[in-house]
């Protein structure tokens, strides 16, 4: 199961009821948080959730609305006595990011491991969790995210007791290891089915549309996507500041197609998403709008 929380759905600066945007997705008992704007760790409080078994923290890019809760966040998870290692992934210039915004949290009982996107498209992997980071297209470098959870197929006993190896070697075959037995050699396919439908959620912000988000969200269980403008009138300020309207979210959503879609990061100026909904849904059945603290436990489809 992965259990999913959107802390805050809004851009640029946090309002009174409406935190910044930040996305917590657990599993397997590791945290990981992409994206922490300022006061993401009083969002993960008032969600009733801990920051210390956040293992991994993705960034998007390195505009404030974005990343600059890291000093509170690091300093919260110090106070936790925190020791294990803690892994960020974000764009090139990560290392000097972080490193600038430590200068108010300069001892921290625990170390940092930067990893720099190279690439348009790379992947991270964690214990059998894989988070993919794709390049989109917003005014600086930024990066969307997806995070997969794969499921092997069924052991197959049939195919097992075919074999000639003693059972003592099953578990090894079944857990994904080549096995070599009297000099012959016996791979995972031959005992395991084909692979089963695993979890994805797919999430972008800070971006105009693009085919490479609609190729990462195709087939999401959950694909967050920014609706930076609910106004249709809002078309010309989406392009000139590299954001997407409700409507262009919406087509994505719908060449995607995903099993649901959650919009957020708002403008300041959008305070209810809700009345521009309608048509939203017109295009796209299953959307909603993303609200702090808006949860999601998905669990792997029964096979």
């Amino acid at each position: 199961m992965l259990d999913v929380t959107l802390l805050g759905c809004g851009g640029m600066m946090p309002l009174p009821n409406r935190f910044l945007t930040a996305l917590l997705a657990r599993y397997n008992g590791m945290s990981v948080l992409i994206d922490c704007g300022e006061a993401t760790q009083i969002a993960l409080r008032k969600c009733g959730l801990s920051p210390k078994p956040i293992g991994v923290m993705c960034f998007t890019h390195y505009h404030a609305d974005h990343i600059s809760g890291l000093p509170g966040m690091l300093l919260t998870m110090g106070n936790a006595e925190r020791t294990e290692p803690l892994v960020m992934i974000g764009p090139k210039g990560l290392t000097q990011v972080v490193a600038s915004l430590r200068i108010i949290a300069p001892e921290l009982p625990f170390e940092i491991i930067c990893k720099e996107i190279e690439e348009q498209e790379q992947t991270f992997e964690f214990d059998g969790m894989y988070i993919d980071a794709f390049r989109v297209k917003h005014n600086v470098v930024c990066y969307g995210y997806s995070i997969r959870i794969p499921r092997a197929g069924r052991f197959d006993v049939d195919a097992a007791m075919q074999l000639p190896i003693d059972r003592r070697y099953w578990g090894r075959l079944q857990n994904g290891e080549t096995v070599t037995v009297d000099g012959a050699t016996y791979t995972p396919d031959m005992v395991m089915g084909p692979e089963r439908t695993g979890i994805k959620v797919t999430y972008t912000t800070d971006t105009r549309p693009t085919d490479r988000i609609v190729h990462y969200a195709e087939g999401a269980d959950l694909f967050i996507c920014e609706g930076m403008y609910g106004e249709d009138d809002k078309a010309d300020k989406a392009v000139e500041h590299k954001h997407m309207t409700f409507a262009e979210a919406a087509e994505l959503a719908a060449r995607a197609n995903p099993k649901r879609m959650w919009l957020t990061h708002y403008s300041p100026s959008l305070v209810n998403p809700k009345p521009f909904m309608d048509g939203v849904r017109r295009v796209f059945a299953n959307a909603e709008p993303g609200k702090d603290g808006k949860n999601l436990d998905i669990v792997f489809a029964e096979e």
